[in-house]
């Protein structure tokens, strides 16, 4: 058996995969040899962010499993995997605890006027400007998977009133006062005072907050995306925050990486951007390393391995545990 990793990892994790599987060549080979491995595995276990001979790979039919070191799945669902018979898993719910983390903060930076407040502090001002709340406030979610679920749940000290949808509207949590299918969106837009994105990235999804979107949202409401940035009509967006009809927005994705220097989100009014960071963690590759290991042991074993893609939908199909 012969994995191909590529995510970070140090020697401390290679030796922890090999104890799972000690008869087997492992190869690090990072974004600089993924390509030219690829084609040539059993297993893989990382995250492409360079161009990848997908068709290639599974003419090669060697490749039997990728494990994705991201939730988001947009890096290696290509038509030709798609109808191959590779099976996909995702690491959605791995990192959940920092997207949660990380999109409140970029809520309550909106909410509470951080950069406004930096702002005046760069001039020495010291003026008093009305902020707004988090607490008590209708909290839209949309993709009610991992990331969305912790959300959730660490959102309840804030008092908030949850709306939220997805592919799977199942098992509602007691906290979430409504949970509906895609569609609901529209039932949801009007009544929300702040809207976080936690839907992976798909045909269905692709340009998901239009400009019709945003007309239909509740003036003077925030967004907040932690999934992927062309989920976001980038005009449309502007326009929206141009002409007041969003308070703000944070994005953590855009839909570009980086923006073109010329992208109308640079100068967009009360707009904070991160730069992807939602995801990290001081321990990151320690729990995805975890995380690949039970599921290779699982794999091995002959038992139902974790995060299942359906390939056709383009993400996972709901964990009891969520």
């Amino acid at each position: 058996m012969r994995i191909v990793l590529c995510y970070p990892v140090e020697p401390r994790h290679l030796r922890q995969i090999q104890a799972v599987v000690p008869d087997a060549e492992i190869v690090d080979a990072g974004q600089e040899h993924v390509a030219r491995e690829l084609p040539h595995c059993d297993l893989f276990c990382g995250h492409p962010k360079v161009p990848v001979p997908w068709d290639d790979v599974v003419a090669a039919g060697r490749l039997r499993w990728i494990q994705s070191s991201a939730a988001g799945l947009d890096h290696c669902l290509v038509p030709s995997v798609v109808g191959s018979e590779i099976v996909v898993t995702s690491a959605s719910g791995v990192l959940a605890d920092q997207v949660a983390e990380h999109g409140i903060g970029l809520a309550i930076a909106c909410t509470r006027r951080l950069p406004l407040f930096l702002e005046q502090q760069a001039q020495r001002e010291f003026v008093r400007r009305p902020t707004k709340d988090l607490t008590d406030a209708t909290v839209g979610i949309v993709g009610l998977g991992g990331n969305g679920r912790r959300l959730a749940r660490v959102l309840i000290p804030f008092n908030v009133r949850i709306l939220a949808t997805d592919y799977f509207p199942v098992r509602k949590p007691d906290h979430v006062a409504f949970l509906g299918p895609p569609e609901s969106l529209w039932e949801i837009l009007p009544q929300v005072d702040v809207l976080f994105l936690c839907a992976p990235l798909t045909a269905a999804t692709r340009n998901l907050l239009d400009a019709a979107a945003f007309a239909a949202m509740k003036p003077g409401a925030i967004l907040v995306n932690m999934a992927r940035g062309k989920l976001v009509d980038e005009d449309a967006l502007v326009d929206a925050l141009e002409r007041g009809r969003l308070d703000s927005a944070a994005l953590d994705v855009t839909p570009d990486e980086p923006p073109a220097a010329d992208s109308r989100l640079w100068r967009a009014p009360r707009l904070i951007i991160t730069p992807h960071v939602g995801g990290q963690s001081a321990r990151r590759i320690d729990a995805m390393t975890d995380f690949f290991c039970d599921n290779l042991g699982r794999y091995l074993r002959g038992e139902p391995i974790l995060n299942a893609v359906d390939k056709r939908l383009g993400f996972p199909r709901p964990r009891p545990e969520w």
